[in-house]
């Protein structure tokens, strides 16, 4: 029995009952995080592909399962496929979805679960700040929406005879996901919103814990969701990082305006395609001719090599996301950034840092003020976090918000509306020396930022060449990632030498 994040790992204790029919939860979620490849819930798990076929869907002949050296169990072509074709097609039956929580349909046991369901709240959000220049942005809602869902897996994977059973029994029995990281090693990861979001997450799952509790404590054996199991926050903790990590949001019914309506399935098969920005598969939703039911494909987008892993593009997060719920990072990730609070004192410290004389961050002149509660900067519910990284660079916000502040001429600023203030691409429409004014407080933040992680990216290095465990090696990369993205904002922004000289010749002139 041991401790992983703050959540309580042990195995679950069996309550007696008379039914038998049931799988136990055992503490495979607490099983080793420096795995490279974790077993699979049954020893020897039923031939996916043999069951997907045998319900009606399609696989294509040159699909199978197989390891990969580099992004593990997955799905691989075992010759060329062409552009266009057909992968894997799921009829509407085979996706594991929850339902609907409006009625209270279905025996005893489906109608508890539809009640435990109901008390997972829809999001949990708030601004929390941890120093004057670090924000963290509590936002709950996937893995929310992603424990309703991780309530109907863990009730089929506790049902002995259930239709999902040859999916289940393949699914990972622990995920390399931070929650289940040794302490020391989410404090390896370095970075304080992440951090935050781990502790949030734990803190979760043990309140929710005992809210699972004390909805079934008093139900018979035959109403149990679970088969009588008690289901501890490491059972809730892999469900939800499973439909986290392998789970779709697609249409499911048809509403009254002809919409669809959003539903989140986890899709066998499907779910063992890898990740990549440059996906040589996609996914889409189709209507059978025969019966008109719903089927979910996946297609080839290009056209696919022998070897080749099958692969879609989860989508352009950053990787706090990729980490949190996938368990994985990504080098060079266009959509990684580095989350800041704009706080005017600290914005004031940094210009005076980067030479900027007599910055007025905390006291904006009233004009200021207006434009900076246009950016949702002032006033009332602000939207303090910004961004430095991704496609941006420089989040629009916060850039329009150093020239405005850096400027001491209101009718130059209003010469330009809010998107031409916003745009790194827009030269210097204040001037060149407010811009270098701005570039120099933006690359002194970046500065501070650096200086919040306690080693340095070539201590990083060695201790990665030293040899460590997986969860280590995971939330090693994950920091140096993070500090990669500070450094190439920096480098991005050595136009300011240019500017620079501009601004001297000018002077000179």
């Amino acid at each position: 029995m041991r401790s992983r994040g703050g959540v309580r790992m042990a195995a679950s204790k069996m309550v007696m009952a008379s039914v038998t029919a049931i799988r136990p939860f055992s503490c495979a979620a607490a099983a080793s995080a420096s795995a490279s490849y974790p077993g699979r819930l049954a020893p020897h798990p039923p031939d996916l592909i043999k069951w997907v076929r045998r319900e009606g869907g399609f696989v294509h002949e040159a699909v199978k399962i197989a390891r990969d050296a580099s992004s593990g169990l997955g799905l691989v072509a075992t010759d060329e496929i062409p552009k266009g074709s057909e992968l894997v097609v799921l009829p509407e039956h085979v996706p594991l979805r929850f339902g609907s929580l409006e009625s209270d349909g279905g025996d005893g046991a489906d109608a508890v679960l539809a009640n435990l369901a109901r008390q997972v709240p829809d999001m949990w959000f708030c601004f929390t700040f941890y120093a004057p220049n670090i924000c963290v942005l509590t936002h709950l809602a996937a893995e929310l929406w992603a424990m309703k869902l991780g309530l109907k897996l863990l009730q089929e994977r506790a049902r002995v005879g259930s239709f999902w059973w040859p999916y289940i029994g393949n699914l990972p029995e622990a995920f390399s996901v931070p929650i289940f990281f040794h302490g020391e090693d989410i404090k390896n990861l370095q970075y304080a919103p992440v951090l935050y979001q781990v502790n949030k997450r734990c803190m979760f799952l043990l309140e929710f814990e005992k809210e699972v509790r004390r909805a079934l404590e008093d139900n018979k054996p035959s109403d149990h969701p679970f088969g009588g199991q008690a289901v501890g926050a490491s059972a809730l903790g892999w469900a939800m990082s499973a439909v986290s990590s392998r789970a779709f949001r697609l249409y499911g019914k048809k509403l009254a305006d002809g919409n669809y309506d959003d539903v989140p399935m986890m899709l066998p098969l499907i779910d063992m395609c890898n990740h990549s920005f440059k996906p040589n598969a996609r996914i889409l939703q189709d209507q059978d001719d025969r019966n008109k039911k719903m089927l979910v494909k996946v297609v080839a987008e290009t056209e696919i090599k022998q070897n080749d892993c099958l692969e879609l593009n989860y989508g352009g997060l950053s990787n706090d996301l990729f980490l949190l719920d996938y368990g994985f990072v990504v080098p060079s990730n266009p959509y990684d950034c580095i989350e800041l609070k704009y706080d005017g004192a600290f914005l004031d410290a940094a210009s005076m840092a980067a030479g900027v004389s007599s910055p007025s961050f905390s006291a904006p002149a009233p004009w200021q003020k207006e434009i900076l509660c246009q950016l949702k900067l002032d006033g009332e519910a602000p939207l303090l976090k910004v961004c430095l990284g991704g496609s941006e660079v420089v989040e629009g916000r916060l850039l329009a918000a150093l020239r405005v502040v850096l400027a001491s001429d209101v009718e130059s600023v209003q010469k330009h509306d809010l998107n031409t203030l916003k745009s790194i691409s827009v030269e210097a429409p204040l001037g060149i020396a407010n811009e270098v004014a701005a570039f120099r407080a933006i690359i002194a933040l970046c500065v501070i930022a650096l200086g919040h992680f306690p080693t340095k990216l070539m201590e990083d290095e060695s201790m990665l060449q030293k040899g460590v465990s997986d969860s280590t090696e995971l939330a090693i990369q994950f920091r140096i990632l993070k500090k990669s993205v500070i450094i190439d904002v920096m480098r991005d922004l050595t136009r300011v030498k240019l500017l620079s000289s501009k601004e001297t010749a000018t002077a000179q002139g």
